[in-house]
């Protein structure tokens, strides 16, 4: 983890960091609500393969879709986090797994994620581009 300049940078960092757990915990939870305050109301995600996602509605809108059917559960290893004033990014490899809450086969994804957060005007860090490489993950057959 690398981190740039005083122990505003350090503080910034953790908080980060504690975003980053937050959201993993509310995904889980299925509490989309939680997430809202995590993005810049013009955040973009993008995904391999599809179009860019703009905006925390469209986000939380597919999210609710999917929470419907299944739970998803999360993991993310931090490689890399560095601040800058009021601009930071984090490069992490995350796991994610999406599980039917009927029956059917579970989907296991993972990849690296490259985020962009900026410091609002609120005080608070958001998450503003996420860059996500996911690629499914084939179970190796015994």
């Amino acid at each position: 983890m690398h981190n740039e300049g005083t122990g505003q940078a350090s503080e910034a960092a953790t908080t980060i960091l504690n975003n980053i757990q937050l959201w993993q915990e509310a995904t889980a939870a299925g509490d989309v609500d939680k997430l809202l305050d995590l993005m810049d109301e013009e955040v973009v995600f993008l995904v391999a393969g599809n179009p860019p996602m703009k905006g925390r509605e469209q986000f939380t809108q597919n999210l609710r879709n999917i929470l419907q059917t299944h739970h998803i559960a999360s993991s993310s290893q931090i490689q890399e986090i560095v601040v800058q004033a009021d601009l930071a990014y984090t490069w992490s490899y995350l796991q994610v797994e999406i599980i039917p809450k009927q029956a059917g086969p579970q989907m296991r994804r993972a990849g690296n994620v490259l985020s962009i957060w900026r410091l609002q005007a609120d005080g608070k860090w958001r998450i503003s581009r996420d860059a996500n490489l996911l690629s499914l993950v084939q179970d190796n057959p015994a």
